[in-house]
């Protein structure tokens, strides 16, 4: 881990001592030797004695001696512009410009394309310096601090996770490795859910954060923010085994356990929020025992720069961990001078020709730093189209406040170098969002069996109510109540109890492709069965108002097939209109949403509750449609049940009993049609206000309609045919009932109207009153008053026999 920011304002003497000191040792004084010079940008404090760093490389640059000029920018890009003008307009000429952060590497690589110069720097990170048009001759030693994304997108695709949040101090350095990062991950098919920046103050921030379940966190800020940061993680418990950050590596080992002020967070606190997150790191130092240009080791480089410290603590020496960098951008300059000398010999020219407005020399330096690539004590140096060094990224992870090395990641050769020995809270890597659990709601299966055991037994009453109108359908009693339309009844009756089952039936029984089907029966199953057993007891209650409406007695004869062919047409237009929808608008399964719920056993999990439904695209102009014209059949037939409960017909003997099975009916349908869409959602309920509906309404249809039939033959022993119960009892009085029962009636008005006669105060002295009298009373059926009286009801004897004895006075 580094103590300090790469192009932070921190000063950085032993990189830049070991700069100059690496420059004179490379080239030492000789006579008849060319001076070339290096102007340098320095972060520099007190005064510094340049060390000398032997080697015995006698084959770069043989015929140049390099020397630096070199000035303490103090890291201000104000102050390196002042000095910027000192250096190029100051003699000697200067061949390659050094510059140290980021912020002045940014003012001399802008600048230096004026003077065709190139900028070599070894501690610069900002990403903005990798852009050509802006710095076209500027390189660095220094990675990008871009470099750690295809570290942490490799990471991201290592543990699965497809969905992080980001949050960043607001600087410049912060943004461009940020915006770098969401380019990655957009085409990494990752997608950053949450960004949240702040300039001083994170706390709205992390509660953001909180707020939007971000559980994959990127973290970039300086190291001060850092503890800030964490101190409101603490308190708003975002860590632990649910969450993962990633930090920037160059912070101080020990960076959560120093006392500040600006927080008021204990040092146990910021342990407990910090543990398992996870650093990448620009490797700065060779892994590898591999002696380089240099002919050094990184071992033996590190050993020998911390003999030249004299036992100071390296965490305390700015600059320690960039001295490797530093180390090989001399190298780097020095082979690249080296090429570009052989070159130009070739072509009779030299590097001390160069100017500032020699085009041709800059260009040779460009490509042969461009090209460069050699062992270095920070490992392999190579510089991107952008002039970035390419490096190795180190992956630490916190674990028990002790930083531990998990992996190495070489983005140049995309190779993840993996240790295994990761640690996590968890059962490990955690879920890079709350789990969302799909479960679909079922409809209850004791209730879908109580009701289908309902079901079955009314399809069971159903076919013995058919099977005995069929059987018994010669006897007059059967004959009069029209049975083909009572067997039409009672099959749609079935169908619609037979709907009851895929009504019940969901995805714990088919496969959600088979559902469409179930859909269908659902449909069509009811929606057929209604129009035949309605329909059927419709047809009979508006004939039997029709008669009554009708004063002329020829309508009484109407023909039987016309009843039949009412009930054709109702049934047709259901037919067709069903077709139509299915054909224009089929069926299909929607699934409802319903809001998430958290189990009490795992709160790292929500469950979608999901609920299956048939529909289609318009389903509601449809059932507008279908139950505006079922609904006004249902209140048009209350109508003709209530205008026809006191009549009397021979030709359908048991209107009364259809009157009041279309109230249960048209009750139960206007109430259960609106509560099943309001509880839609609710799949029990409206499962059984559908079914029951259905069920009750058969049931009460069959009982109301066969039973009274049933006992009537089986108590009295009509079950014969008329024929047959002529032959047994010599008459056939007892299956005319219904015949005497009318012609009484008749007999009876004409009573009424002649007692009405008798009764004002005109004389009856006329002979065709008294003719019209005798022949009403006594008749062309040769019944005498009495006789005829004994078969009138109770209540009008009395005034009928007041007006035979007044006729007879």
């Amino acid at each position: 881990m580094m103590p300090v920011l790469p192009g932070s304002p921190r000063l950085r003497p032993l990189s830049v001592v070991l700069t100059v000191s690496l420059l004179s040792s490379l080239s030492p004084p000789c006579a008849g030797k060319k001076k070339l010079y290096i102007g340098a940008l320095f972060p520099m404090s007190g005064g510094c004695t340049p060390w000398t760093w032997s080697t015995t490389r006698t084959d770069i640059l043989p015929d140049y001696e390099l020397e630096l000029i070199h000035y303490n920018s103090m890291c201000d890009p104000g102050e390196a512009t002042k000095l910027l003008y000192d250096l190029l307009y100051t003699e000697p000429i200067k061949i390659v410009l050094m510059p140290g952060c980021s912020g002045v590497s940014t003012i001399v690589g802008e600048a230096a394309r004026m003077w065709n110069l190139i900028v070599l720097s070894y501690g610069s990170s900002s990403p903005a310096l990798s852009n050509r048009q802006r710095f076209p001759t500027f390189f660095r030693t220094h990675p990008s601090a871009t470099l750690h994304n295809p570290t942490r997108v490799q990471l991201f695709q290592k543990w699965k996770w497809t969905r992080i949040a980001t949050i960043q101090q607001t600087t410049e350095v912060f943004t461009s490795t940020l915006d770098d990062l969401e380019q990655r991950t957009k085409e990494a098919g990752i997608e950053i859910s949450v960004r949240q920046s702040f300039l001083t103050d994170p706390a709205v921030a992390v509660k953001n954060l909180k707020r939007q379940d971000a559980r994959i966190i990127v973290g970039l800020f300086y190291e001060t923010e850092a503890r800030k940061v964490f101190c409101e993680v603490f308190k708003e418990k975002l860590y632990g085994k649910k969450y993962v950050w990633f930090l920037i590596g160059w912070y101080a080992d020990n960076w959560f356990k120093i006392h500040d002020p600006a927080i008021n967070c204990t040092v146990e606190n910021m342990t407990e929020a910090v543990e398992g997150h996870v650093t990448t790191e620009i490797v700065m130092l060779n892994p590898e025992t591999i002696k380089g240009v240099s002919n050094l080791t990184s071992q033996e480089f590190l050993e020998e720069l911390m003999s030249r410290l004299g036992g100071k603590n390296p965490e305390e020496t700015g600059g320690f961990q960039e001295a490797p960098l530093a180390f090989d951008a001399v190298w780097a300059m020095a082979l690249a001078l080296n090429k570009t000398s052989e070159r130009l010999k070739a072509k009779g020219r030299r590097l001390e020709d160069f100017n500032y407005n020699n085009h041709d020399i800059t260009a040779e330096i460009y490509r042969a730093l461009n090209t460069s690539s050699f062992e270095g004590v920070s490992g392999q140096v190579v510089f991107d189209a952008q002039g970035s060094r390419m490096a190795m990224t180190l992956i630490e992870q916190l674990q028990g406040g002790t930083y531990k090395k998990i992996g190495y990641y070489d983005s140049s050769q995309k190779n993840l170098s993996w240790f295994g020995n990761d640690i996590w809270i968890g059962a490990g890597p955690p879920a890079d969002r709350t789990v969302v659990r799909e479960e679909y709601r079922y409809l209850s299966q004791k209730l879908f069996a109580a009701v289908s055991v309902f079901a079955g037994l009314g399809i069971l009453l159903g076919i013995v109510c058919l099977t005995f109108n069929i059987y018994n359908s010669n006897v007059r009693y059967i004959q009069n109540s029209q049975p083909y339309l009572n067997n039409m009844t009672a099959v749609g009756c079935m169908m619609a109890l037979a709907a009851v089952f895929p009504l019940g039936i969901d995805g714990h029984h088919v496969h959600r492709s088979q559902f469409p089907v179930v859909c269908q029966f659902r449909l069509w199953l009811l929606g057929l069965g209604f129009s035949v057993a309605y329909g059927s007891m419709f047809t009979k209650i508006w004939w039997v108002h029709t008669l009554f409406t009708k004063k002329d007695e020829k309508n009484e004869k109407k023909k039987p097939w016309k009843l039949y062919a009412t009930a054709g047409v109702l049934l047709a237009v259901d037919f067709l209109s069903l077709m139509i929808w299915q054909i224009v608008d089929p069926l299909h399964v929607t699934i409802e949403k319903f809001t998430k719920e958290a189990p009490k056993e795992d709160l790292d999990v929500l469950i979608q509750p999901l609920l299956e439904h048939c529909s289609s695209d318009k389903i509601n102009t449809w059932l507008g449609v279908v139950y505006g014209y079922k609904g006004l059949l249902l209140l048009l037939g209350i109508f003709l049940a209530y205008e026809t409960k006191s009549v009397s017909t021979e030709k359908i003997n048991d209107h009364r009993a259809v009157g009041m099975a279309i109230y249960n009916v048209a009750v139960l349908c206007l109430i259960t049609a609106p509560v099943t869409m309001i509880l839609s959602s609710q799949q029990d309920a409206s499962f059984a206000f559908a079914a029951l509906a259905v069920v009750f309404s058969a049931y009460i249809t069959l009982v109301v309609l066969f039973v009274p039939k049933m006992r009537r033959l089986i108590t009295r022993g009509e079950w014969q045919s008329e024929q047959q119960d002529t032959l047994k009892t010599g008459s056939s009085t007892n299956n005319n009932d219904e015949e005497k029962s009318r012609q009484l009636e008749r007999e009876n008005r004409e009573l009424q109207k002649i007692i009405q006669e008798v009764s004002s105060p005109q004389p009856l002295a006329s002979t065709k009153s008294e003719g019209v009298l005798r022949h009403v009373v006594c008749g062309a059926h040769q019944h005498t008053p009495e006789a005829m009286l004994v078969r009138l009801p109770l209540a009008k004897r009395d005034t009928q026999e007041s007006a035979l004895r007044t006729g007879q006075m």
